[in-house]
């Protein structure tokens, strides 16, 4: 029976790997890995403000098919860098080959790794990332305090007075003992996880012939210091294990000999030299969580490919490529080569979605080696957005100033030495026409003479006019048919010729008044657009 109920267990864990989660991602505590590493000049990283354009939280729920919390943070670190070398990709492939070709040392990975999926897995980040608690200069009278604990004790036996004086020091030790408290809340979970960390190490690298380096050093390090860590082992275990009668009387021993706060203290001095090695064997066991998480996204896609860096081609060529969110996606096929595109089309005619599709291709292809496409190539290249603004009402600034100092930022990433490709949508909304016509024209004309790849979309055809020797033109369009607008979501060629604004206004039941002075009002605008051309 008990061989069935772990043959039962080993194939649920299989089979819970292989779908999208559901339920809450508390990305506070995923992202903090990310957020306090230390970011490597091999790699670039992912700003916020793109993140959030691209909506790539979404993606990595979307995505997420990680069985420990450690891998879980190492693919949320894994999507906010760009490698500008290829040996991440090529270790993760070489492990992804290994699981696909031995199911069975796949599903027990997936066994050793779903130890390490208690939420407090998350702070074991905490332990080679963060500065530990030092101690007070009063910390020495512990120790003596402890001594005399033990010393009134024995002599108790003897001479029955020195009970008084027991009571007395215990008093003063519960002090201690409960200033400690907070200290060892810290840490109590941080540490368990980490024997744990250390466990499953063991047992993947017995399992997997993965060669990586320095990790069998850092495991046996770490597996000496079991002893001395064993303090939170037990504390774990009499909180679970023991009634509140005996957890009193267990309290009280602790605090008569201040076991906690002096085994709290020499712990941390005992891992405050191995922060290298925790962090290699984090970064392991994250390793090989996320290449079988990628393999098992790759299985459940109906249509992928794997990113091919171009060598020459400073443009995107990309096959049926399509928005991974999307329940019914529409895709579309583009090649720019040397030339940035400019986009153009009413709303919801799909723009913005497809300025995103080529962000997060971009992104994921780089990053985890996958492109939601028959065909994605590149070259490797940084991503910046200016998609989704807002007033800042904090600072006060207004809509525009928001949109000025954020599109200053993207022009400055565009003069770096590494390429990049620039996504933006409706420059300068505002402010008036005129000049909005004007300064997008500047700010994009000067964007390609960076020899940044510059991906726009914009309901002003005039830029179109200006740009069409820099910049290939694509639009997207809909049709209103018997008082119904279609859109086809189709990516064309070519810049929007027909528009149909009043049109939808017109299907959408406004009343026939309005609609004529709209019609009447374009025609004399389009007529003096003419004359003065």
């Amino acid at each position: 029976m008990l061989f069935k109920s772990k043959r039962k267990k080993r194939e649920a864990i299989y089979l819970d790997s292989c779908k999208a989660k559901t339920g809450y991602f508390n990305f506070s505590s995923i992202k903090e890995y990310w957020v306090n590493r230390n970011k490597s000049e091999k790699e670039l990283s992912i700003s916020d403000r793109t993140f959030r354009d691209l909506d790539l939280d979404e993606i990595f729920i979307f995505l997420d098919r990680t069985t420990s919390k450690v891998g879980q943070q190492c693919l949320y670190a894994s999507l906010r860098t760009i490698p500008l070398g290829h040996k991440r990709i090529e270790r993760q492939e070489k492990l992804i080959s290994q699981f696909k070709n031995d199911i069975e040392l796949k599903k027990s990975c997936l066994v050793a790794l779903s130890k390490l999926n208690k939420p407090d897995a998350y702070n074991i980040c905490h332990l080679f990332q963060q500065e530990y608690l030092r101690k007070p200069k009063w910390f020495w009278l512990l120790p003596t305090l402890s001594a005399l604990s033990f010393c009134s004790l024995i002599g108790a036996f003897f001479f029955p007075s020195l009970l008084i004086v027991l009571i007395f020091i215990l008093a003063i030790n519960y002090c201690f003992h409960y200033w400690n408290k907070n200290n060892l809340l810290i840490y109590t979970g941080s540490i368990v996880q980490l024997l744990r960390l250390v466990q499953v190490s063991k047992k993947l690298n017995q399992l997997s012939d993965y060669d990586s380096s320095g990790i069998e050093e850092a495991i046996k390090k770490l597996d000496k210091l079991g002893n001395k860590l064993a303090m939170f082992k037990v504390e774990s275990k009499l909180e679970s294990e023991f009634g509140q009668v005996a957890a009193f009387f267990i309290e009280i021993i602790k605090a008569l000999f201040l076991f906690e706060p002096l085994l709290l203290f020499r712990s941390l001095k005992a891992l405050e030299s191995q922060k290298e090695h925790i962090e290699n064997v984090f970064n392991y066991v994250g390793e090989l969580d996320v290449a079988i998480a990628i393999y098992n996204l790759r299985k459940g896609l109906n249509n992928h490919c794997e990113f091919t860096p171009s060598q020459n081609d400073a443009g995107i060529n990309a096959i049926n490529l399509y928005h991974p969110l999307l329940k019914i996606p529409v895709s579309n096929s583009i090649e720019t080569k040397t030339k940035s595109v400019l986009l153009t089309g009413s709303n919801m005619s799909g723009k913005t979605t497809f300025i995103r599709t080529i962000g997060i291709n971009a992104i994921l292809g780089q990053c985890i080696n996958v492109c939601f496409a028959d065909r994605f190539s590149m070259k490797r290249t940084h991503v910046h957005s200016a998609i989704h603004m807002a007033d800042n009402l904090i600072s006060e600034r207004s809509y525009y100033f928001e949109e000025v100092l954020t599109i200053k930022g993207v022009l400055a990433e565009s003069t770096k030495e590494h390429s990049s490709l620039l996504l933006l949508d409706e420059l300068f909304k505002g402010t008036n026409t005129l000049e909005r016509i004007a300064a997008g024209k500047a700010v994009l004309s000067h964007m390609h003479k960076t020899g940044s790849l510059v991906f726009i979309a914009t309901h002003d055809l005039e830029l179109a006019d200006y740009l069409n020797e820099d910049y290939v033109l694509y639009h997207f369009s809909e049709s209103v048919l018997n008082g119904e607008v279609e859109f086809d979501y189709r990516l064309k060629k070519g810049k929007l010729k027909n528009t149909n604004a009043i049109k939808i206004l017109e299907a959408n039941g406004y009343p026939e008044e309005v609609i004529l002075d709209a019609f009447n009002t374009f025609s004399k605008l389009k007529d003096k657009k003419t004359n003065l051309n």
